[in-house]
């Protein structure tokens, strides 16, 4: 297996970025300062951000990790999942537990697009997964 340093390097600096902006829940005015960022009344934003980052992460280090050519692609399949559940998850875990002041039908349409993610995701993963065992029995078996 050949690992690309590029990918790796790329998804440590996404996975920083990722991190940085979820510090921002729990310390708003030191790490907005330290990334020179305008503060925002909520980390709301900044945070769902957060998680797409450290979805693009994960699908780097998928790419970067790889091992079959047949398996998931960081930058296709598996990355659509990751970046998907990580911005779903997030913003799921904002609805849940940011008492956000917001609106119900923006609460409502922030629902059906954490919940729209999370359900393609799985589908993602299903289908994937078929097509593994499909491809499976008719090359000749188990690899």
């Amino acid at each position: 297996m050949r690992v690309s340093r590029v990918l790796v390097v790329d998804a440590v600096i996404n996975l920083i970025l990722g991190f940085l902006l979820l510090m921002l829940i729990p310390f708003p005015g030191q790490v907005t300062r330290l990334l020179g960022v305008p503060p925002a009344k909520q980390a709301f934003y900044p945070s769902i951000m957060g998680g797409v980052f450290i979805g693009i992460a994960l699908a780097l280090f998928i790419e970067a990790f790889r091992e079959r050519p047949q398996g998931l692609v960081g930058l296709g399949l598996g990355g659509a999942i990751a970046i998907n559940l990580c911005g779903g998850l997030v913003l799921m875990g904002w609805l849940i537990f940011g008492r956000l002041e917001i609106p119900i039908h923006g609460q409502f349409l922030l629902w059906t697009i954490a919940a729209t993610l999370v359900v393609i995701s799985s589908l993602e993963v299903v289908v994937h997964s078929r097509k593994d065992a499909r491809e499976g029995r008719v090359r000749g078996g188990p690899r």
